[in-house]
């Protein structure tokens, strides 16, 4: 035998041979994953506590969805308002820009309505009022929005709570047993954990959200405050300015008019002025003298 043909014969043989061993041997089985529970074995697995977690979610959800609708900017401060105000102020109709407030509920209406309330009193009185209904109307906002904050503190706590309880009954029944194995403690840990996880899974959006509606209240109050004093931006510059002009039409009306006359106007002055005269002879007449 040639050697090339021994070179055959002897490929020949590993191959068919290497093929026959591969097919003996059985395949290796694939790797068995962690099984993943379902969504009504997480439900299930909560307990009673999970309920009470899962019941927050739901108000979490419909708190959020209602302050996306009603914190908004054309909610606290409707368009069209500001300028509808400001003319009325400037044509001196206080009423009707009362009832244009009473026409549009809202953050900016109530601040110009509590100013307009202090129009006969002056500007300081008005941005006084201002500023006090402004400070009323966001603590009430914050105060709204709180319930997030509140829900997002709850929600973990709940969730350790269930844990707890949920991995003392574990080690009761491990207790229990003569011989337990570990295989039987895993469940009722992995079961316990399933409340500290549906408590963070609400905390962490409910807090999220919280911060979100804050830093939205803080801008549109601000922009609301500054919208009421550049309504009434034309009203103090007119009230600021009055009473000078009445200072100085009542000294030039008052250097023209007679003795009778102020005495009638200002008898305290009149007065003053006659003692002054009476003080002023006494002292010439020993003099002359």
């Amino acid at each position: 035998m040639s050697w090339r043909r021994l070179g055959i014969v002897l490929a020949l043989a590993l191959l068919f041979g290497g093929q026959s061993l591969y097919a003996a041997d059985p395949a290796p089985a694939a790797p068995i994953g962690p099984k993943m529970m379902s969504l009504g074995e997480l439900f299930e697995a909560g307990g009673t506590i999970g309920y009470i977690i899962t019941g927050l979610s739901f108000v979490m959800v419909s708190l959020i969805v209602e302050h996306l609708i009603s914190l908004r900017h054309n909610a606290l401060i409707p368009p069209g308002l500001a300028d509808s105000i400001h003319h009325h102020l400037g044509l001196r109709h206080f009423e009707e820009a009362r009832q244009q407030c009473q026409f549009h509920p809202s953050f900016l209406a109530y601040v110009l309505a509590a100013g307009l309330r202090e129009t006969d009193l002056g500007y300081q009185s008005v941005e006084k009022a201002l500023e006090d209904a402004a400070v009323e109307q966001s603590a009430r906002l914050y105060r709204k929005i709180e319930y997030l904050s509140v829900i997002g503190t709850i929600a973990p706590m709940l969730g350790l709570l269930g844990t707890v309880w949920g991995m003392i009954l574990a080690f009761m029944e491990f207790e229990q047993k003569a011989n337990p194995q570990v295989s039987e403690l895993a469940p009722g840990i992995y079961k316990a954990l399933v409340t500290t996880l549906q408590g963070l899974c609400v905390a962490i959006p409910a807090l999220a959200a919280f911060a979100h509606f804050r830093n939205r209240i803080d801008q549109l109050i601000a922009d609301g405050s500054l919208t009421a004093e550049a309504v009434f931006a034309d009203y103090k510059r007119i009230a600021l300015s009055e009473p000078r002009t009445e200072r100085a039409k009542a000294s030039s009306s008052l250097r023209g008019k007679p003795a009778t006359e102020m005495q009638l106007e200002n008898p305290g002055t009149a007065a003053a002025a006659s003692q002054a005269k009476v003080i002023a002879k006494s002292e010439r007449k020993p003099e002359s003298a």
